[in-house]
């Protein structure tokens, strides 16, 4: 007896076949494989000694290697971490440039409107209370996160600029450089009563005064004081315009440079930007921006954060800020940052083509040094800047040079190659 084979399937429904398996294979291996875990803000149970009883909450990029720098992120009265680091920007920084963040907080327990306790001395003297909780905090990041001891920073709003105040002033030897968002100088009030009076009116003081308040919270130290950056609205009614003009002279006074700015410029969102010494302090002055923390939310390099109560449309801080830390990676940030239309990360690219498609002259081929007055035109046109959005950037610092036109001149100084700084008052 002859058995008939059964019939082939046709070649077309084979490789059917072959692909349902195949993608059978790969959905049951998507179900069973657990997702990527992205890096998240957690809080640390324990820390250290912890005086001024307060929480601590850390964010750490994903593969973030030992020897990176740290920044403490102090929020406001009513705020918390977790909002902090969801509306100011530094994750976006942190991500993008490999830092650490560390976010102290507060609660209704040490203040009623869970308020950092810049006015009282037991929480603003080195050693003790919140100051001595902080401390212990960037301790516990250098030891178990490899974080390097040398980059430390610390930035805050309100109370919590207050607080970066207070950091500052007592521990010189910890934090290279920090930031005071709508805050006040340090020990410009020891009560609650003083407070208020600080925070609403101007305080009778001479730069040297506010200076020795400094020199007098680590008696016997002789290192080098920390570069400061002040951020004031100029419409604030909580902490009043004259707070960031004392912190100024607070701080200028510690780092011995003049009260008169070395440089002044115009930047987007209404911000002056004071430029004190070689770039010891910083006073940004925001025209109408009430009491906040500047933001700026969108996509462009220098624009971070979301809008919410106390985070204010205005202009990117946290960029800003990070810049003057030199965390981007530079050596040393240019006075003046970068505005919107500018790419950080490369800065030597040009982001829109130079109007003369063949430039006269190019910076490397000029003496490192040379010191250069033009119109803006003039400048784009001989490579020493470029133009973006109808506004002008010297080439490699980015330094804002208002509009682009035959009008508007500025002096040039090239530091390096392709790189030019202004230099206005110089040459």
């Amino acid at each position: 007896m002859v058995t008939s084979l059964p019939a082939r399937p046709p070649r077309a429904a084979l490789a059917l076949t072959t692909l349902l398996l195949v993608l059978a294979g790969l959905l049951g291996t998507a179900l069973i494989t657990p997702p990527a875990r992205a890096a998240s803000l957690v809080q640390v149970g324990s820390f250290g000694a912890n005086p001024g009883n307060l929480a601590m909450y850390a964010y750490r990029p994903d593969g973030l290697p030992g020897g990176r720098p740290l920044v403490v992120l102090l929020h406001g009265c009513t705020q918390n971490a977790s909002g902090y680091f969801a509306d100011s920007g530094w994750r976006k920084y942190a991500d993008q440039w490999g830092f650490a963040l560390v976010l102290p907080q507060t609660s209704s327990a040490n203040n009623s409107s869970s308020c950092f306790n810049w006015f009282q001395t037991g929480d603003t003297t080195r050693g003790q209370g919140e100051a001595a909780s902080i401390r212990a905090m960037v301790a516990y990041a250098v030891a178990d996160y490899g974080t390097d001891p040398s980059r430390v920073y610390v930035s805050g709003l309100s109370a919590g600029g207050a607080m970066s105040a207070v950091m500052l002033a007592t521990y010189p030897d910890v934090f290279a450089a920090g930031s005071i968002a709508a805050g006040l100088a340090y020990r410009c009030a020891s009560s609650l009563t003083e407070a208020s009076g600080c925070q609403y009116g101007p305080t009778s003081r001479t730069p040297q005064q506010w200076g020795d308040l400094v020199r007098n919270a680590y008696p016997g130290y002789t290192g080098p004081y920390p570069r400061v950056a002040v951020w004031q609205g100029q419409s604030d009614y909580t902490v009043v315009p004259a707070n960031g003009a004392q912190s100024r002279d607070q701080w200028t006074n510690v780092r011995g440079v003049s009260q008169t700015p070395s440089s002044t410029r115009s930047l987007t969102g209404g911000t002056t930007l004071k430029v004190y010494g070689d770039d010891d302090v910083r006073l940004y002055e925001i025209s109408g921006m009430g009491h906040g923390l500047p933001v700026d939310p969108g996509g462009a390099a220098d624009q971070c954060g979301a809008t919410a109560a106390y985070f204010l449309d205005t202009i990117c801080s946290a960029y800003h800020d990070a810049r003057f830390f030199g965390l981007d990676g530079g050596a040393q940030p240019s006075p003046s940052p970068t505005p919107t239309a500018t790419p950080s990360i490369t800065p030597s690219i040009t982001p829109s083509p130079s109007p003369s498609p063949s430039p006269r002259a190019t910076p490397s081929a000029t003496p490192t040094g040379t010191c250069v007055r033009a119109s803006n035109y003039a400048h784009t046109t001989a490579g020493r800047a470029y133009q973006s959005g109808g506004y002008t950037y010297a080439k490699g610092s980015n330094d804002a040079m208002g509009l682009w036109n035959t009008f508007t001149t500025h002096a040039l100084r090239q530091t390096g190659p392709d790189y030019w700084v202004l230099a206005d008052g110089q040459c």
